[in-house]
């Protein structure tokens, strides 16, 4: 769990985080080392969701060796699909982080949510509901295990 108290806001526990996969961890669908190591680094206190539709077809094999939950849809609707993900987790518990318009709805409905930039852009519009955005995934990273980056960005 990861616990944030944001002043002129409540306390935050979060306990899960959901990632778009392609654009946000991977890049033309290849995840690196250092995002597998950090992936497991943030598991030991996060329950780490990648809602996917795979487009290259290659999350499960970037995946093999972390633990992770893995949630694959169908290419039509993917917004609704990942939405749908965060709505079976704790909304109040959860934060999503992605890259793409078909992650709007999802960052809609989490008590955080982070847009990266990344080397594929980032979605315009996800940027109008995204509570933070950052350059790069690495950036997403430092967060989760310097919170205190968090609270100095989203403080009242």
């Amino acid at each position: 769990m990861l616990k944030i108290h944001i002043p002129g806001r409540n306390l935050i526990e979060v306990e899960n985080i959901v990632f778009d996969y392609n654009g946000t961890l991977a890049v033309d669908g290849n995840m690196s080392r250092d995002t597998k190591d950090m992936l497991e680094k943030i598991n030991k206190f996060l329950n780490v969701y990648i809602a996917t539709a795979d487009t290259y077809g290659t999350v499960k094999e970037s995946c093999k060796d972390i633990d992770v939950v893995i949630k694959t849809f169908p290419h039509e609707n993917a917004g609704a699909c990942k939405k749908e993900i965060v709505e079976k987790l704790d909304r109040e518990k959860t934060i999503c982080v992605g890259n793409g318009y078909n992650d709007i709805l999802m960052s809609q409905e989490c008590i955080i949510s982070i847009g990266v930039i990344g080397p594929e852009g980032v979605s315009g519009k996800l940027l109008l509901v995204c509570d933070i955005v950052v350059n790069h995934i690495k950036d997403v990273f430092d967060m989760l295990l310097k919170p205190d980056r968090i609270k100095a960005t989203l403080r009242n």
